[in-house]
């Protein structure tokens, strides 16, 4: 076992100076081997969807705190209906006590926005969505999207840009997830039930298969090793875990209050049908 972990340690500083195959740090899924291919020289993945099956992988090793980063050119055309998803999880799985961060790409009908849906869950609880279009067309090129995981707080990026941002005051309800290490998963999926007009529009599945591209991965994280990982506690010994992570910065502050006037389509916390009280973690600032 020390053998193992010694391994994947070097495997991981390795990973940090050169580019690593899909191998060195996912599985894939139990997903037919058509669903999944990769680029020569390994470092382009691709996920597709069809009416038979969808397709993910997840990292090999769990996190806790750090910060996490992909790029991903979405499914083209109409994808009425098809979930690209990618996000953290405690769990291999919707298990009734796992905690999440998500990044969900709600795809549409040909020439209509992708949606962007981030939530938050703890101990099984989600219901913290919000839902922002893009400035962008996410099918044309690969954008990056990227989470920062602190004690302090949790803010979801798009090229850099602070998209939303889930602060820590520790809330009586203690709904800020920082005590379990998660996995980091991406899939596709088809949620016609749902995903695109609340259900209205269904996966049309002449267009399949749906195809979504993933390419350098980057993580620098505190790596979880049972049973005494070194990121039980927080230090000060990353960036991520420093002062000037522990809330935006002047620049940050400018880009996340465009974002806020221009993109914001839903806001869990201001569906005052949905929470006649609203949550308390909607009551802090994000601007601390």
């Amino acid at each position: 076992m020390a053998n193992l972990l010694l391994i994947g340690v070097v495997i991981a500083m390795l990973c940090s100076e050169i580019k690593c195959s899909f191998e060195d740090n996912f599985s894939k899924s139990d997903c037919p081997d058509s669903h999944f291919k990769t680029s020569e020289d390994g470092q382009i993945w691709y996920l597709s969807l069809d009416n038979k099956a969808g397709c993910g992988f997840m990292t090999r090793q769990r996190y806790r705190f750090g910060w996490f980063s992909m790029k991903l050119k979405l499914v083209g055309g109409d994808s009425a209906g098809v979930v690209t998803a990618y996000y953290m999880c405690t769990e291999d799985g919707a298990g009734p006590t796992r905690d999440e961060l998500d990044f969900e790409f709600l795809g549409n009908r040909t020439g209509e926005p992708y949606l962007i849906q981030t939530n938050v869950y703890k101990n099984g609880t989600g219901g913290r969505e919000m839902r922002h279009v893009l400035w962008f067309d996410p099918t044309q090129d690969f954008h990056t999207y990227s989470i920062l995981w602190n004690s302090h707080q949790i803010v979801f990026f798009v090229d850099k840009v602070p998209i939303r941002v889930y602060r820590n005051a520790n809330y009586t309800n203690n709904f800020f997830p920082n005590e379990k290490p998660m996995y980091l998963f991406s899939s596709i999926w088809n949620a016609d039930d749902w995903a695109t007009r609340g259900g209205l529009e269904k996966t049309d599945w002449k267009n399949a298969p749906f195809v979504s591209t993933y390419m350098d991965f980057n993580v620098d994280a505190c790596q979880w090793e049972d049973p005494f990982p070194s990121c039980v506690s927080t230090t000060t010994q990353n960036w991520w875990d420093q002062y000037n992570s522990w809330h935006l910065s002047s620049d940050q502050k400018l880009d996340y209050a465009w974002v806020q006037r221009n993109l914001v389509t839903y806001d869990y916390c201001q569906d005052i049908e949905r929470y006649k009280v609203k949550p308390e973690e909607c009551w802090v600032s994000p601007w601390d």
